[in-house]
């Protein structure tokens, strides 16, 4: 069968194809050329910002190479090493000083709690047992000259040791029996007569706690110098000297020469009362409560430095003692800065027969004590 493509048109499909297959080689020509181009560009401008990058870094290790940069860097690293250096020492300082400081305050507490336990502790066993063997303070005067062995006066050695301490070195301390004293002060001195009744006098104590000391002990005593028995007779007898001679003369033999002896003590007060501004009636109104009181009216100053029942010795006085439940209610009923001056007793009215007893015998002591050695102080 003859073929139906004519030659014509074979003619024009190899002119197409031919054709075709031109354009086909220069647009694939022309593609690597445009490809080859962007490729070319992209590196160009990939080498320029290289180029460029390596200047900027090369110039700024240049600069920073340069003496003063680099001087000025060093300075700026330094400094601030020197100022972190300064704040570490700072705060480490700062925070041993706060240790420091906590650990005295703990340290001082510690030792004033131990202090004030140890008191406690005695006053406590000093509740069980009555009355300590060797207390001064609170015992009847006669028990306490017995304790005295070998003493030549009959005379509490308390009273002896105060009164020589004055004599040498106080008499002319302004306002002497009438300034109150310092209340830790006298509590140490306390607690020392009561240990050792003739301890000596601690050096360098203040004359005005030594005269307290006196006052404390004659108000601790369950009974005044001139007992309760004769508080009237001698009150009445205070206008007559020779009446009040006679009356005296009939109390016990350690009252009447005790008497005598802070007597002797407070005319030489008087007499340095231009120094002391203290004479005979200031310190009769001081001492006239201490020496010379009714029952009930003892004043209660002694009980301020220590608690203690000064009824006597009987099992009686012992079983109406406080009841504490611990040492911590004793400490809550004392009370108080132990540093702290002496409260003034006002609370009793003044007993002015009793000042004018106490102001004759200081006055007339010479006459009145005739039968008594006189008292000669060092």
């Amino acid at each position: 069968m003859p073929s139906m493509t004519s030659p014509k048109w074979q003619e024009k499909a190899s002119e197409l194809f031919s054709s075709s297959g031109v354009k086909l080689k220069e647009a694939g020509n022309t593609a690597g050329t445009f490809v080859g181009e962007v490729a070319k560009d992209a590196k160009g401008n990939v080498v320029d910002a290289a180029e460029r990058f390596g200047s900027v870094v090369k110039s700024k290790w240049s600069l920073f190479q340069q003496p003063s940069t680099k001087h000025a860097m060093q300075e700026r690293l330094l400094s601030a090493a020197a100022s972190t250096g300064f704040l570490l020492r700072k705060g480490y300082s700062e925070s041993k000083d706060v240790v420091a400081v906590g650990r005295t305050k703990v340290e001082e507490v510690a030792k004033k709690t131990v202090q004030r336990s140890k008191s406690i502790l005695s006053d406590v066993e000093r509740w069980q047992k009555g009355v300590a063997s060797s207390d001064v303070f609170g015992v009847p005067i006669e028990v306490t000259v017995q304790r005295q062995q070998q003493s030549s006066r009959p005379i509490p050695h308390v009273l002896i040791r105060c009164a020589n301490h004055l004599i040498s070195s106080g008499l002319g301390m302004p306002y002497l029996f009438k300034s109150e004293g310092d209340k830790k002060a006298i509590q140490h001195l306390v607690s020392l007569y009561n240990q050792e009744y003739n301890a000596v006098m601690p050096e360098g104590t203040n004359p005005l706690d030594a005269a307290a000391l006196i006052k404390c002990y004659l108000s601790s005593l369950p009974e005044p110098l001139t007992t309760f028995d004769l508080y009237s007779a001698i009150k009445g007898a205070r206008s007559n000297i020779n009446v009040l001679r006679n009356i005296l003369k009939r109390l016990p033999n350690v009252n009447y020469l005790t008497l005598e002896f802070i007597t002797a003590l407070l005319l030489r007060v008087s007499q340095k009362s231009l120094l002391n501004k203290m004479d005979s009636q200031c310190l009769s109104e001081e001492m006239a409560p201490f020496i010379m009181w009714q029952k009930g009216r003892r004043p209660e100053i002694y009980r301020q430095f220590w608690h203690h029942q000064t009824g006597g010795l009987s099992r009686k006085n012992a079983e109406t003692l406080p009841a504490f439940s611990s040492p911590l209610d004793m400490l809550e009923e004392n009370g108080g800065d132990t540093a702290s001056s002496i409260p003034l007793d006002e609370g009793t009215p003044m007993d002015y027969g009793a000042v004018e007893v106490v102001h004759c015998l200081i006055e007339h002591h010479n006459a009145i004590f005739t039968d008594a050695n006189e008292t000669v102080f060092r």
